[in-house]
């Protein structure tokens, strides 16, 4: 089902964070088990940090994602669009300019902008949202520019998400030895939940106040 409405917008969010939540939750629930060994923790906590990172990228490239089919399907002309969707909408235009010194490219890029701009816009949103597999606090920075979100609250959790959650799901990832410990993973844990809230609720607001026009 396409994304045309905010309640549509809206559910969709909730739903896709629900299951993480609930999944992470149970994942948390286990690592606070007393009755586990330190060999039992140590395997947990591996899993947890990895699925931790699984689900924060999941839900930012999802939550992102339907943002954009949202926009995208109120269909308004290219002009009445904030800059950074027609930046996007023109984006292959744009790429093309930059990477040839044609003349002819250059020239129908000024003239779609000139000429087009009052015509419906055709935003694009399937596979828009890349993250490498590497959701660094740069390529969030990135994700929130395109989406026309403020990036401010993400800049002071910036070694968090580089060095506490990345770097060590990439420890985990590629088969390293890493030391865990119980305490920050649960800190962890409640961080990313409130990152994930966060973005879903910049989302929301965004989608309610039409932050998305000009």
């Amino acid at each position: 089902m396409m994304i045309r409405t905010l309640e549509q917008l809206s559910d969709s969010l909730a739903e896709d964070l629900a299951w993480r939540k609930k999944e992470l939750s149970n994942l948390k629930s286990l690592i606070e088990t007393s009755s586990i060994s330190s060999s039992q923790e140590r395997v947990l906590l591996r899993s947890g940090i990895t699925i931790l990172y699984a689900h924060w990228e999941g839900f930012i490239k999802t939550a992102a994602s339907n943002y954009l089919e949202y926009v995208a399907m109120q269909r308004l002309r290219y002009d009445e669009l904030s800059s950074n969707f027609v930046a996007l909408a023109l984006k292959q235009k744009l790429s093309q300019a930059n990477e040839t010194n044609k003349a002819t490219i250059f020239t129908e890029t000024i003239d779609f902008i000139r000429t087009q701009l009052i015509k419906r816009s055709s935003v694009p949103y399937k596979d828009v949202v890349q993250t490498g597999a590497n959701l660094s606090s740069s390529v969030l920075r990135e994700i929130t520019c395109v989406l026309g979100l403020d990036y401010s609250f993400y800049e002071t959790k910036q070694i968090l998400i580089d060095n506490k959650l990345l770097a060590k799901r990439n420890f985990v990832a590629h088969g390293e030895y890493i030391k865990l410990d119980k305490e920050d993973y649960l800190q962890l844990h409640s961080q990313v939940i409130n990152m994930m809230d966060a973005f879903r609720n910049q989302v929301d607001n965004c989608a309610t106040i039409e932050s998305y026009r000009c």
